[in-house]
């Protein structure tokens, strides 16, 4: 009996030992490559939101707005301003996050100066399932909210995809990475809209 005692005690320093080390090791890895992951998530959330709003350059226009991504879970992100090279608005883009079929999806959603209508949408990460949910990445789905209005949107199984309005036509094999997409927009587009009427920002879109 006091052999097994002995066993386990020795067995469980080691797992403790071993589960610091693990531990260390991860901050110290979180710590060298954290900075170099966050520009990298800049450089692409620049390069998809510039493809939107054609050659905009983008400044902050308010920071760590928070938005109620349902059951009380409050997520930030940050409102940039698309500016042209003349320096009039031309647009605003963030980033949204929601539930996907498979994992979280994040989208750089942009919609003009006005925020009356939608530019487009571009996935800045997605695990959905090849060949049917990672669809949402192309054009069939995304040309749909290119001059979408910027208010609520609806999904329909079966529909024109050419008329552009508040109905988008989902992925055949791949509603619910459809669905996902829809109710994320509508989500942010509501309270990121009221935030922004609120600072006025809005009111000195040119």
């Amino acid at each position: 009996m006091l052999k097994n005692v002995k066993y386990f005690a020795e067995q469980s320093w080691l797992l403790i030992a071993a589960s610091f080390v693990f531990g260390l090791l991860l901050a110290v890895t979180n710590t060298a490559w954290g900075p170099m992951i966050e520009q990298n998530e800049i450089n692409k959330f620049n390069n998809l939101a510039s493809l939107l709003l054609t050659d905009a350059s983008f400044e902050t226009a308010l920071k760590d707005v928070e938005v109620d991504s349902g059951k009380g879970k409050k997520i930030k992100t940050s409102i940039k301003k698309g500016v042209s090279r003349d320096s009039d608005c031309v647009g605003w883009a963030f980033v949204c996050e929601g539930s996907g079929f498979a994992d979280k999806i994040k989208l750089v959603l942009t919609v003009d100066a006005a925020f009356e209508k939608l530019a487009g949408f571009g996935v800045l990460a997605s695990n959905e399932t090849p060949g049917f949910g990672d669809k949402i990445k192309g054009d069939y789905y995304r040309n749909q909210f290119v001059g979408a209005p910027a208010a609520q949107l609806v999904l329909s199984k079966t529909g024109d995809d050419k008329i552009i309005d508040n109905e988008i036509v989902a992925i055949t094999g791949a509603t619910v990475s459809s669905e996902a997409v829809v109710k994320t927009v509508n989500n942010y587009i509501k309270q990121i809209k009221t935030c922004m009427q609120t600072e006025g920002l809005l009111n000195n879109a040119e």
